[in-house]
């Protein structure tokens, strides 16, 4: 089969860590592709659509494997080659385009959650605080709306505010640093875990559950799985995160609660392929959903491929289940 390998454009100079890892992305998938029989080919993604729909209509491949996780740099437009490629009539892996652009949005997603009865933390927009005063309880966390991989997100991110014009004057702030829209989400200071998907001819398979478990963080830092904790390898965030599989008998009640909720997420979105779902657990055990990253990161070393280790898939597997699912959508 002839596969285009789609994902970001990367600038020559000054591409940050989260944007360079596509053309990690990019390799292992086309070394699985190779291994599987498969001929593949990389194509980038940019405001240049003109371009992009001559490209791959000369290319004319069988199946886009589906990479993007921006356009040149902004999030908000992660759905725009996948309903450019819905236009063409040709198959891509992953989300459809109208689930990209529904978890893109983490405010919409968040209404779509709470309108379900999946419980998320109350958050508050911009204009939520300029319309009237509100009361303000408890740390908040300023995050972008549109941009993932925790772009402009740290420990500094949570605020101990103690009004809403605080909070509304920290959120305008770091507006920019965020791609130019942002919220404020009530922080939950309590455990984070992330819940991998991976389809499969019976449905949705949950991979094991995976808790990012904050060592020997010194009293006062916020525990975030920030920017730094992601893609800054030496930094105190990045070798005090340490991602864990292994859980007491006693936390199996909880485990399926993660996981029956992750299912759902899948279905209320329309989701296809892979996914993963972002949580936190408060001190009562309540699981809180934070995102729904759509199609996570397949880098050899991300979170999504070490779950699917745990559950006994090579990489090759998961590349070939991925293709699979996105053969039988469009059959």
């Amino acid at each position: 089969m002839k596969v285009v390998i789609l994902y970001d454009r990367i600038a020559k100079q000054g591409t940050s860590p989260d944007h360079s890892d596509a053309l990690v992305q990019a390799e292992a998938v086309g070394r699985a592709l190779k291994d599987l029989g498969h001929e593949s080919v990389d194509m980038t993604f940019s405001m240049d659509v003109k371009e992009f729909i001559k490209e791959v209509k000369e290319a004319y491949p069988q199946l886009v494997f589906n990479l993007v996780e921006s356009v040149e740099g902004h999030g908000r437009l992660i759905h725009f080659p996948a309903s450019i490629l819905d236009l063409l009539a040709i198959p891509y892996t992953g989300a459809p385009a109208d689930a990209l652009y529904l978890t893109s949005s983490k405010i919409l997603t968040k209404k779509i959650l709470s309108a379900a009865g999946i419980p998320t933390p109350p958050y508050y927009a911009p204009e939520d605080l300029k319309a009237k005063s509100i009361p303000i309880e408890g740390p908040y966390i300023v995050k972008s709306v549109w941009e993932h991989a925790s772009v402009g997100l740290e420990g500094s991110s949570v605020l101990a505010v103690k009004s809403s014009g605080q909070l509304l004057a920290e959120m305008e702030r770091r507006r920019n640093q965020l791609g130019g829209d942002c919220f404020a989400e009530q922080f939950i200071d309590g455990r984070e875990f992330n819940l991998s998907l991976l389809a499969s001819s019976e449905g949705p398979e949950v991979l094991p559950p995976a808790e990012m478990r904050f060592v020997d963080y010194p009293p006062g830092k916020w525990k975030v799985v920030g920017y730094k904790a992601k893609w800054d390898e030496a930094s105190f965030e990045s070798l005090h995160t340490q991602r864990s599989f292994e859980f007491p008998r006693s936390e199996r009640p909880l485990l399926q609660n993660l996981m029956d909720i992750t299912r759902r997420c899948w279905h209320l979105f329309g989701l296809a392929g892979y996914a993963r779902v972002d949580f936190r657990v408060d001190e009562k055990n309540q699981p809180w959903v934070l995102e729904i990253n759509v199609n996570p990161c397949l880098s050899p070393d991300a979170g999504f491929v070490a779950a699917a280790s745990q559950a006994g898939l090579s990489y090759r597997q998961v590349v070939e289940r991925i293709i699979q699912d996105s053969v039988v959508h469009y059959a």
